[in-house]
């Protein structure tokens, strides 16, 4: 696959995901809390297993900078793909937030902050903040690894599955924290739309730290044994 593909396939990932996720909370808003935190995790993980699986064969099926970041520390991707791909995630995660204004109304949108991720005020914030997306994002990025990177790993018929899957329950369990974004992306889309900067840098730092330590991790602890 040539670079231009890959990024449009990470673009398009990222689309869904921030289309999806964070509209999502928009529609829970708008319906009283009838989708629930449940209903998020599984539009988050749903759209992930699903986007994984169809693009995973052209791109690897990133859709998370700090998934690229991670691959990129074990050496997986090249630098100058790895900057490709930010970019390709970073416009898909603003474009998916964009058309959230085609389907809801401005009152929905602004009350959630267009579903930009935002801390839980008993928090030890915002460090602790930074902590949990650390520790959520370390585990995506280690399945990550496991079933798509590491050509052992079953696996690579169900990744896509594996890998949404860990994104529903590091919601169910994050949600209520953090957001449990676990995605520089996913929270910089809606930030931007919605004008909402928050502790934003906890979006970053904690992602980019938990993919880091997880990329290392498995290339050094699994990778290098063969």
């Amino acid at each position: 696959m040539t670079t231009t593909q890959k990024a449009l396939a990470e673009f398009i990932g990222t689309l869904a995901l921030i289309f999806i996720g964070a509209g999502s909370i928009c529609a829970d808003k708008l319906t009283g809390g009838g989708v629930g935190l449940v209903g998020i995790a599984l539009a988050h993980g749903l759209t992930i297993a699903v986007m994984v699986s169809a693009i995973g064969h052209i791109s690897g099926g990133h859709i998370n900078p700090a998934v690229t970041f991670g691959a990129l520390a074990a050496k997986k991707i090249s630098p100058r793909e790895a900057a490709v791909y930010w970019l390709a995630q970073l416009a898909g995660g603003v474009v998916g937030a964009g058309l959230l204004g085609v389907a809801f109304d401005d009152a929905t949108r602004e009350a959630v902050h267009w579903g930009a991720p935002a801390l839980a005020g008993h928090l030890w914030a915002p460090v602790g903040g930074m902590l949990v997306e650390a520790v959520l994002t370390f585990f995506l990025v280690f399945v990550v690894f496991a079933t798509a990177i590491d050509d052992r790993g079953a696996f690579k018929a169900v990744a896509g599955f594996a890998i949404g899957m860990v994104i529903t329950f590091d919601i169910l369990a994050g949600g209520p924290l953090t957001g449990a974004a676990m995605n520089p992306a996913r929270a910089f889309g809606p930030a931007l739309l919605a004008g909402f900067w928050a502790n934003h840098w906890v979006y970053w730092v904690g992602p980019l730290l938990g993919g880091l330590l997880a990329g290392l991790l498995y290339s050094e602890a699994f990778l290098r044994r063969r």
